[in-house]
């Protein structure tokens, strides 16, 4: 068995997570305008890859490291086989948007509409408007200097090539090249303004134009003496893939500023552009030192991540997902202080079918609290106007002691990190900005009391961020607990992380990247000995992503010995399922659906006293084996049953699920001949609101469980 048969590219799977995403757009059984979301987020999730994975390996390329993956696969084979399937999955991204949404969306009175289009009223509303509005705003840039322009990261620029008017006398004018016959000029189109515009329209319809095409169309008043032969409308990804100078002797927020600096200069990665002008292309190719692989060109209109506005026309209201409410948890009760529920038992919440208001409930109530003596937790990603900031000054300036380790190494959310951290610190917040060479990821909350038998602590431990604008529509389970075990685990990991501690063992947190891993390598381990023929072993895992070759290793071994594993991964996952003698007992399935899939659980059967287990951990290296990570057990018999009732559930979808195969393709799963159809989302968001109804008339009812 060679190596290219026992994993994946990690990269090549990333992008058949992407093709999965455009698969929902391409539905035809998918509100129109949820399709067009989509669309989107293939958009900006390809902007990041390029940016980051990609660039990577281009940064290896330039380094003359030329390792092969685990695939088996050099950095120039990467990069080839990333072009060829980036192309194939981009060009069907733009065909369906050119040639099905837009002239959906037409039919149902949202109108694109072309400057050659343009009607005589809507002609003089965009010349106005370009006039008056946009032209103060541009600044065209010469070619034919010693240095070439800057093109900013993801900015849309045009570029126009020019000629001179035959009329017009240039030979006075000292700013005007004199040795190009055709020089060409990049304007930025202003980031400050929409890039939807709305125009005016007699019918009941809404029409939109874009304002790239109002520039291109009216580009020539910015070249007095010139004509515009061609334009090209393009946009430059370039490397983020910085890692910060994490010397402890160096400032650190000054040496992250600047590598939030470099972003917006670094070296090209990828170039996308419209089909419209081969000379104009090949002058940027030059320019930017990229070659016909980097070279995305799209008919029609690029970048749809930027074209979101349109979600929120009024005439796009009946084109959307029928509404789906947050239910309040029935365990919580309104008005009453979540302390005195958790003293009785532990809680889950499953967001977003449950409502994020009991995690800021709980920090609003602590910061009020003549009790609450003391706030700790972890940030790694939080809401632009986050409630979460709000409850923690409110916390320190009522006196508490409040704490935060705050992430800044957090990717592309660095800026608003720093922030944070400066707010946090003049409301008198104890903010921890960082552990050198390691990003704390783990999610906990840790609130303190004190009451009349004593001092108690209040745990909340969660798979996902605390962010309440993500929490309406990530899916995420966390725990509410005040478990002794669990609370004095909790409190040796924020004395690790924040001082200076030797770690501990814990009783039921597992830390990465102090044992995680080797915790998984246990648990799958115990599962090969204890299965048998007679009752084969089990394994259930939740993920986003598997790609860390010691538990991909550990999982063949467990297949091979008759362990049955049904995986459940949303992106990249370079285990190969489905090969006979290594992999034949592993079932891999991945789910998107309106809501993104984020948590993380783990299922052992262990010969009949199962265990289940929630993390902020997905089986990679960077999780395992670079970042501070939590996994945490689910011991309470309810939760623990309505867990596991989920995560079966997740295995039982068969018309958002995709199936991968032994050849790296995956396949949609699709209802067999008299089969239910079975959407695992829309079932939670069912069961969740029969239990809220059920709440609201004040019958008891047991979560409903399929034995």
């Amino acid at each position: 068995m060679n190596s290219s048969q026992m994993f994946f590219n990690r990269e090549l799977s990333w992008i058949e997570f992407n093709a999965r995403v455009l698969y929902e757009a391409i539905r035809n059984d998918i509100p129109l305008i949820e399709r067009f979301k989509f669309l989107s987020i293939v958009s900006s999730n390809f902007d990041e890859f390029f940016m980051v994975r990609v660039a990577g390996l281009k940064r290896q390329l330039q380094s003359s490291v030329n390792q092969k993956d685990i695939a088996g696969l050099t950095v120039q084979e990467q990069l080839k086989l990333i072009s060829n399937r980036a192309h194939q999955v981009i060009e069907k991204q733009h065909d369906v948007l050119q040639n099905e949404i837009l002239p959906l969306l037409a039919e149902n009175n949202i109108v694109y509409v072309k400057p050659e289009d343009y009607t005589s009223q809507q002609q003089l509303f965009a010349q106005t408007m370009f006039q008056n509005e946009i032209l103060p705003l541009l600044t065209p840039l010469r070619t034919d200097g010693d240095e070439f322009p800057h093109i900013s990261n993801l900015k849309l620029h045009v570029a126009f090539r020019l000629t001179p008017l035959t009329d017009f006398d240039s030979s006075e004018n000292i700013f005007l090249p004199k040795d190009t016959e055709n020089p060409i000029a990049i304007v930025q189109i202003p980031s400050s303004l929409s890039r939807i515009v709305s125009l005016p329209s007699t019918e009941n319809k809404k029409m939109f134009t874009l304002l790239d095409d109002i520039v291109r169309y009216y580009g020539t008043a910015l070249f007095p003496g010139y004509g515009i032969v061609e334009s090209l409308l393009f946009k430059v990804t370039r490397d983020a893939d910085f890692a910060v100078n994490e010397d402890a002797n160096m400032n650190f927020i000054q040496e992250m500023e600047k590598v939030l600096e470099k972003r917006q200069s670094s070296f090209p990665v990828q170039l996308l552009c419209c089909k419209s002008s081969p000379k104009i292309l090949d002058f940027l190719k030059i320019k930017q030192n990229l070659s016909d692989d980097d070279v995305y060109e799209i008919k029609g209109i690029i970048d749809p991540s930027t074209l979101l506005p349109i979600v929120d026309f009024k005439e796009s209201k009946d084109l959307k997902y029928p509404n789906w409410n947050h239910f309040y948890p029935r365990d919580f009760i309104k008005g009453e202080k979540l302390w005195d529920i958790l003293k009785q038992k532990d809680i889950l919440l499953h967001v977003p079918y449950q409502s994020y208001d009991p995690v800021i409930s709980l920090l609003n109530d602590a910061a009020e609290d003549s009790e609450t003596l003391a706030i700790k937790m972890t940030l790694y990603r939080t809401s632009g106007n986050s409630p979460v900031i709000r409850a923690l000054e409110k916390a320190a300036r009522n006196g508490k002691q409040v704490t935060v380790f705050l992430e800044l190494k957090a990717r592309f959310d660095e800026k608003q990190n720093i922030s944070w951290a400066a707010q946090l610190q003049k409301a008198g917040v104890t903010v921890v900005q960082g552990i050198v060479n390691l990003k704390v990821h783990g999610k906990v909350l840790l609130v303190i009391r004190r009451e009349k038998d004593g001092i108690r602590r209040y745990v909340h431990l969660s798979t996902g961020n605390y962010n309440d604008k993500t929490a309406k529509f990530y899916a995420d389970m966390s725990l509410f607990t005040t478990n002794p075990e669990i609370s004095d685990d909790v409190t040796f990991f924020f004395n690790s992380i924040c001082g200076y501690s030797v770690i501990y063992p814990m009783k039921r947190l597992i830390m990465a990247p102090i044992n995680l891993k080797s915790k998984l390598l246990e648990l799958i381990d115990r599962e090969i000995k204890v299965s048998t023929p007679e009752m084969p072993g089990l394994i259930m895992a939740k993920m986003n992503s598997l790609g860390h070759e010691e538990i991909i290793q550990a999982l063949y071994r467990a297949s091979c010995a008759g362990v049955n594993i049904l995986l459940n991964i949303r992106g990249i996952c370079m285990l190969v399922p489905g090969v006979k003698n290594q992999s034949e007992n592993i079932h891999v399935v991945s789910i998107i659906d309106r809501y993104l899939e984020h948590s993380r659980i783990f299922y052992f059967q262990n010969a009949g006293s199962p265990e289940i287990y929630l993390s902020s951990a997905d089986w990679m290296p960077r999780n395992l084996d670079r970042r501070v990570e939590l996994m945490f057990p689910v011991m309470q018999e309810d939760l623990f049953l309505q867990i596991k009732h989920c995560l079966q559930m997740y295995f039982e979808d068969n018309t958002h699920s995709h199936k991968l195969n032994s050849d790296g393709s995956w396949s949609p799963v699709q209802p067999r001949d008299g089969d239910k159809k079975i959407a695992v989302q829309e079932s939670f968001y069912r069961e969740y609101k029969n239990l809220s109804e059920i709440n609201d008339k004040n019958i008891s009812l047991e979560f409903i469980v399929r034995r």
